[in-house]
């Protein structure tokens, strides 16, 4: 599919009320430009009868419009004031295009664009939206882009409700203090509250106590600790599920502090899914109290346990929970490795239903070869041990602004999220004693976006008498660990040379920093054929390390390189025309009715077919 270059810098759409005015205007003005001499049909109907129906019919679809989008203002907007802050739903930005003279529904007002679509979640919305419906919910008349602005609006209303719930619990508590515990702060709430509401609020929504327990604590903390989401969730950017996600990562923060790492995330937060919001809080959460989120890390270490429990289907399950990162890392490969043994010896079943039996396997000590064929095979999965620590592309990030500091600052772990410090130390410590890790260093701008990177080689034999020690001055990242300049230029318009030193006494590894275009691309790593090869592939999942499908959170490894305009198309194979799809959104960007832009700085903009827009920006690294 062709898809041509966008302004990154679009034009503002123009106003739709002026659009109408001069619709009409020429409606009126088609009669004197009517050629005079011009015969009509004998059947056609006189000309005047139908502009004058025509004018008609569009000053009612109009005034329709203007006294809906009135009631919209005065009802729902605090002080008469529309909103113009394109929100679509959850925090989604949307296309901003507006189809005036097109209203031709009640769910018109939900548009892209439109009043409606950018209103607050409120009561007035809600009447909106179901007026929209109708009795039967079938929303007739309207196109699927109403439809899509209604089920957004009614994700902001079910958010406004919830928090309106929120509070009114919080109500609860201020009434309800434990003797002794006064009514503090801005918020005038008590530091903890009668046990007795717990069992009340169980009872008026028929929940368990600890599920009631958790609403309470939740409102506890909007009203104390997270003003931001408090408000987030009540316009509808948030939705109870996504505050909770803050509360509870926040929960070892005072309010202070929970302020500082709300106010990190909440300007994405809303088109955040789950799991990216759960990792970009957790990341500000260790920005802003390190050592705090590490002795939260070591307490629910205590608490490490297996758990096994019976599926819907009538299967079981068995999980470890709260243990120790780098031995999860070392098992993870182990299954896996186990697992393509078996798919080898010709067992059934994706990776998925094979991995399954790898850890079963693994557990048990069995080796499920012996069903293919009744012999016991040699070297089952005991054996052959895996060298100590976890094997692994290491990613260290460094700041633009202070390029040898590589200390105290989380850090990143594909497929389990953001570490503190202290266990990034530790990870790196464990990735090292495994002679397959290879090593990478990532610039990182203000944003936490990558701009540079290099990948470590051993240094050269002939290199290593005359180096010596490592020149003072390098930065330290645990024991072990070193990152200093060697004097030598690196590549142009990148950010130098280094030798990277790390634990177990190995050869001392060189680094030389790329950058990555932020702005216009040079081409430096254009590839000539349709394969990108190992480098550009490698540098796209730097830059994005998941999917660039809205939402998707699939590993950068697991996806196509894709290129955004189709290389039989004239495409490059490059930087600037490259990224990381899952094979799912890798389809969907082929249907003729998506289109997929990709912008300068890495950015990809995704048009649905209703003409809503979505963006999927590269990575944010810890800072």
């Amino acid at each position: 599919m062709l898809q041509q270059p966008v302004s990154p810098e679009p034009g503002r759409d123009g106003d739709p009320r002026q659009a109408e005015e001069d619709w009409l205007l020429w409606c009126e003005s088609v009669e004197n430009q009517r050629d005079p001499d011009e015969e009509e049909p004998d059947d056609a109907a006189p000309w005047d009868a139908d502009l004058d129906a025509i004018i008609a019919e569009c000053r009612e679809i109009t005034a329709e419009e203007a006294a809906l989008a009135a009631r919209a203002v005065r009802r729902g907007l605090p002080g008469g004031t529309p909103v113009a802050d394109d929100r679509r739903g959850p925090g989604q930005p949307g296309s901003a295009q507006r189809r005036p003279g097109e209203f031709r529904s009640r769910a018109a007002g939900f548009a892209a664009g439109m009043l409606l679509d950018t209103m607050p979640g409120c009561g007035a919305l809600a009447g909106f939206a179901a007026e929209a419906a109708g009795d039967d919910d079938r929303y007739e008349g309207a196109c699927d882009d109403e439809v899509a602005g209604a089920i957004a609006a009614w994700d902001r209303v079910e958010a406004y409700v919830a928090a309106r719930k929120l509070a009114a619990m919080a109500e609860f508590i201020r009434r309800r203090p434990r003797p002794g515990s006064p009514l503090e702060g801005p918020a005038r709430m008590p530091e903890s509250w009668d046990e007795s509401i717990s069992a009340e609020v169980a009872g008026v929504l028929a929940e368990s106590r600890p599920a009631a327990d958790a609403m309470l604590g939740l409102a506890y903390d909007l009203e104390v600790k997270l003003p931001g989401t408090k408000a987030a969730c009540r316009d509808g950017t948030l939705r109870q599920s996504k505050a909770a996600i803050i509360a509870r990562a926040t929960s070892v923060l005072d309010p202070a502090e929970a302020r500082a790492a709300e106010q990190l995330v909440l300007g994405r937060a809303g088109r955040l899914t789950p799991g990216a919001l759960r990792a970009a809080i957790a990341r500000a959460v260790m920005e802003v109290a390190p050592r705090k989120a590490k002795r939260r890390r070591e307490a629910a270490a205590k608490d490490a346990r297996v758990e096994r429990w019976a599926e819907d289907s009538g299967n079981a399950a068995l999980a470890g929970h709260e243990l120790p990162p780098d031995e999860v890392l070392a098992a993870d490969q182990r299954i896996t490795a186990w697992a393509r043994e078996l798919k080898k010896s010709g067992l059934e079943g994706d990776m998925d239903v094979l991995r399954a039996r790898a850890f079963l396997d693994l557990l048990l000590g069995k080796d499920s070869r012996a069903r293919q064929d009744g012999a016991g095979p040699t070297g089952g999965p005991a054996a052959g041990a895996a060298p100590g620590g976890f094997a692994g592309r290491v990613t260290l990030t460094v700041p633009l602004a202070n390029v040898t500091r590589l200390a105290d600052r989380p850090g990143e772990i594909s497929g389990i999220g953001p570490v503190d410090p202290w266990l990034a130390q530790d990870l790196a410590n464990a990735a090292a004693a495994n002679p397959k890790t290879t090593w990478c260093i990532t610039v990182t701008d203000e944003q936490g976006h990558a701009v540079g990177h290099g990948c470590a080689r051993p240094e050269p034999k002939s290199h290593r008498k005359r180096a010596g020690p490592a020149p003072p001055g390098g930065a330290r990242d645990g024991p072990g660990f070193s990152f200093t300049a060697i004097g030598e230029p690196g590549p142009p318009g990148g950010y130098g040379a280094w030798r990277l030193r790390i634990p177990g006494g190995g050869p001392d590894l060189l680094v030389t920093l790329d950058p990555i275009a932020t702005q216009e691309c040079d081409h430096r790593f254009q590839a000539k054929g349709h394969d990108p090869g190992v480098k550009l592939r490698h540098l796209t999942g730097i830059r994005h390390t998941t999917c660039t499908g809205p939402g998707c959170r699939r590993p950068a490894a697991q996806c196509d390189f894709d290129h955004n305009t189709p290389y039989e198309a004239g495409g490059r194979t490059c930087l600037c025309n490259g990224g990381p799809k899952c094979r799912r959104d890798h389809r969907l960007k082929q249907d003729p009715r998506w289109t997929v832009d990709q912008l300068p700085d890495g950015t990809f903009r995704w048009t649905t077919p209703t003409g809503r827009q979505y963006t999927t920006e590269p990575t944010r690294y810890p800072v």
